[in-house]
């Protein structure tokens, strides 16, 4: 189900980022990409590795800064935001899903859920309450006190995705999040997000590889070689 609200969250306006700036070696990454997604959308960024996806996503994500270009952010002006400022406002309005989980390791997996809270200066009790509450969402509760070692590929995504949303995000970036998963605790993990989506309303970004992936979202864009070369609705959703 998509969103009938055109707010729009994230407005990326000719977004350039270059490595080596000024040297003979320059390197340009993403060449002038221009993107609006609005509140409530489920977008996926397809492209083969190397296209240029991950390193949009992290300046999507307030990892990395872009070159040049305009990016706003629910209207806030990114390239005019120092770094602590930005620190805050990925905490709080953006939960980050990786292929690789990003747990910590030796920390059980309510601690983990409960770490972006703890950043955001959530008491204890509040922390580990909605730590619970969302482990529990995502089918995990009896894995609660296991370290990631203890968990399987799909439990660790299953924890990472509750982590993601400990803050009430309103975005939810999840970069390749079935790549290291066997097809079906992909769709398990697929299941999860169009959960979200749909009882949440939360705007979720899917950087993938994979057309079939892909293809579950109501709008596809797709990147080759640092631009984006085809952007459609997708009218099987």
């Amino acid at each position: 189900m998509e969103s009938t609200n055109t707010t729009t969250m994230i407005h990326a306006d000719k977004i350039i980022k270059s490595y080596y700036v000024g040297t003979p070696n320059e390197l340009e990454i993403l060449h002038g990409i221009s993107l609006d997604i609005h509140e409530g959308e489920f977008v996926s960024i397809v492209g083969a590795s190397g296209s240029g996806k991950s390193t949009f996503m992290n300046i999507l994500g307030l990892l990395d800064r872009p070159t040049s270009g305009t990016y706003l952010l629910n209207g806030s002006d990114i390239g005019k935001t120092k770094d602590k400022a930005l620190s805050g406002i990925r905490n709080h309005q953006i939960g980050f899903v990786f292929q690789t989980y990003n747990l910590i390791a030796r920390t059980n997996a309510i601690r983990n859920v409960e770490m972006p809270m703890l950043y955001a200066g959530v008491k204890g009790k509040e922390r580990r309450d909605r730590a619970i509450e969302l482990l529990k969402m995502v089918g995990m509760e009896e894995r609660m006190h296991h370290t990631p070692d203890e968990l399987s590929g799909g439990q660790k995504q299953r924890v990472a995705i509750a982590r993601a949303m400990a803050n009430d995000p309103s975005i939810i970036l999840a970069d390749e999040p079935t790549g290291a998963l066997d097809s079906h605790t992909g769709r398990m993990v697929m299941d999860l997000f169009h959960k979200l989506h749909e009882e949440q309303h939360k705007t979720i970004i899917l950087i993938t590889h994979s057309g079939e992936l892909a293809a579950e979202t109501p709008r596809i864009v797709t990147i080759r070689d640092g631009s984006i070369v085809d952007e459609r609705r997708n009218q099987a959703c």
